[in-house]
């Protein structure tokens, strides 16, 4: 459950995608700096084929050295033979993205009563954008690295239509 929460608190916070979140490595795509743990993609590992590095939440912090160093060593069955972060419950082996996904849906199900799939927390990474960062046009697309800031627009315009939506709401209220 400790790893299931922290996947979810991590993806929610860097919705990167299924591929690259599944293959996150310690010390490698997934390192402590300064005090500060990152998200480090190279190039060559991303969709876009540019870096993409982040800095995660401090917030989270307490919960990936918990993790870190509580549950993912009885996950790994006293094996340390790999850096994959996400461990299997069953054989102690790094997850597949299958395995991460379903875990995630059966986690949000079992939680919220609605299996979220791992892609989706990028969509509403970039309509929360688009609602709470209208100030910041291109804040979806650097949000999910995406080199061409027309992939994310639809979620502004959604997004835009839901705020415009509440706005004439208040209006007939009034």
């Amino acid at each position: 459950r400790v790893r299931n929460g922290l996947m979810i608190a991590l993806l929610s916070l860097c919705p990167i995608r299924l591929k690259n979140y599944t293959a996150l490595k310690i010390g490698m795509s997934f390192k402590k700096i300064h005090n500060s743990w990152w998200i480090i993609l190279r190039a060559i590992d991303t969709k876009e084929n540019r870096p993409d590095e982040r800095r995660i939440d401090a917030i989270i912090a307490p919960a990936i050295e918990r993790y870190l160093a509580v549950d993912r060593p009885v996950l790994m069955k006293g094996s340390s033979s790999h850096s994959g972060l996400w461990v299997s419950s069953n054989t102690g082996s790094p997850m597949s993205d299958d395995g991460v996904a379903h875990a995630i849906n059966a986690t949000t199900k079992s939680t919220i009563g609605v299996a979220v799939c791992p892609h989706l927390f990028r969509v509403s990474g970039a309509s929360t954008a688009a609602i709470h960062g209208g100030a910041n046009p291109h804040l979806g697309s650097a949000l999910l690295n995406h080199s061409d800031p027309r992939v994310t627009e639809r979620h502004y315009n959604f997004a835009t239509a839901v705020s415009a939506g509440k706005s004439f709401a208040e209006v007939l209220r009034s």
